[in-house]
């Protein structure tokens, strides 16, 4: 066996545990408390009084006109200056959470959004409350409609929890650079872990696909071409 395949093949075991251990719990944590800030930022987007709006506005301007990386360092290394110190995996679900909340609540208010003001009065019409008319009407019907671009944005959080190493969580990244630094074998590891991330790629890719088809409205183009 090449040298270079012993090195992959050795090196391995040890990206895919700290893949299991960090990079797929620091995703799932991130993006299901992501979403929940995001839905909560995109009802007081749409229904909450001025100054709630404004303060909504406020958060979703600075965290999509920063980088996601100059703010992990705001969290990890700027807070205990203000004597607020973390552990590097919560300061880096903070992050993340704070960014996919952001961008996810755009999301889901451009599809609630979408949903037809007559919904909102069919729902009125057979005594629904305001909360019931949300839960039973509109954000299902919205849901559909965000499964692809919040699919989207999951998939692009799994790569983005690379940056994580620079705060140094030992997730598959800053294992593979770990690994470099006692192996002085940088392309290999860096091609070993991209591999990695691209498998976790496609098979969300793929589970998109499926989920799209499944959510599909009735008579739109999934369905039509079917």
């Amino acid at each position: 066996m090449p040298d270079w395949l012993n090195l992959m093949a050795e090196s391995l075991p040890t990206l895919l545990w700290a893949g299991l251990i960090f990079t797929i719990p620091l995703t799932l944590l991130s993006f299901t408390l992501g979403l929940l800030l995001g839905l909560v930022t995109a009802l007081v987007r749409l229904f909450a009084p001025a100054p709630l709006v404004a303060v909504a506005r406020f958060y979703v301007w600075v965290i999509r006109g920063t980088p996601l990386l100059v703010q992990l360092f705001v969290i990890f290394y700027g807070l205990p200056s203000l004597g607020i110190l973390l552990d590097a995996f919560p300061a880096a679900l903070i992050g993340f959470t704070l960014n996919v909340g952001a961008y996810s609540s755009e999301i889901i208010r451009a599809v609630i959004s979408s949903v037809p003001r007559g919904q909102w009065e069919a729902a009125y019409s057979i005594g629904m409350s305001w909360p019931q008319a949300m839960r039973r009407t509109i954000l299902p019907q919205a849901g559909r409609v965000a499964v692809p671009p919040l699919s989207n944005t999951f998939i692009s959080l799994v790569k983005d929890t690379s940056l994580a190493a620079a705060i140094t969580v030992p997730e598959l990244f800053q294992t593979a650079q770990r690994i470099v630094a006692t192996t002085y074998e940088p392309l290999i590891l860096y091609i070993e872990a991209a591999l990695i991330y691209l498998v976790m790629s496609s098979v969300l890719s793929a589970l998109q696909v499926k989920l799209e088809h499944r959510f599909a409205r009735y008579g739109g183009f999934l369905e039509a071409r079917a």
